[in-house]
C-alpha cells in the first residue's frame, strides 16, 4: 500500500503545509523548528512505515506518527498561549490532528488484523 493512496497521509501533509506557511515569518527559530518538524514527522512516518516489508514494522511507524501528533497538539496549545498561533486557527489544527489520530488508529487496527 503506497502512502499516496491514504487519506490520512494526504491530510497530514496538508496540515504540515499549513503549519509551515503559518510560521514562515516567525523569528523564534527554536519554537518554529519544533512545531514544523513535529507536523512534518506525522506524514513522514506514515510514508516510511508503508514502505516497510513487515506489517509489524508498519504498525511501529504508525505509532511513531501518533506520537508526533501528540507532540504537535502540545506545541499548538503552547503556541496559542504565547500568542504565536491565533486561537481559532490553533483549535482548528487540534481538531484536524485529533481526526488524523483517529485515522491512524483505524489504519493500525486494519494492519494488525493481518498480523493476527
Amino acid at each position: 500500500m503506497k502512502c499516496e493512496t491514504l487519506d490520512v497521509w494526504k491530510r497530514s501533509c496538508r496540515l504540515s503545509v499549513e503549519v509551515y506557511k503559518s510560521f514562515q515569518e516567525v523569528k523564534d527559530y527554536g519554537f518554529k523548528d519544533q512545531i514544523t518538524r513535529s507536523s512534518l514527522s506525522i506524514a513522514s512516518n506514515i510514508a516510511e512505515g508503508m514502505e516497510k516489508e513487515s506489517d509489524k514494522e508498519k504498525v511501529r511507524f504508525i505509532e511513531i506518527a501518533k506520537g508526533s501528533s501528540a507532540e504537535l497538539i502540545t506545541q499548538i496549545y503552547i503556541g496559542i498561549e504565547i500568542n504565536y498561533i491565533d486561537k481559532t486557527r490553533g483549535l482548528n489544527w487540534i481538531k484536524q490532528v485529533n481526526e488524523i489520530q483517529g485515522m491512524l488508529t483505524g489504519l493500525k487496527t486494519n494492519i494488525r488484523s493481518k498480523i493476527e
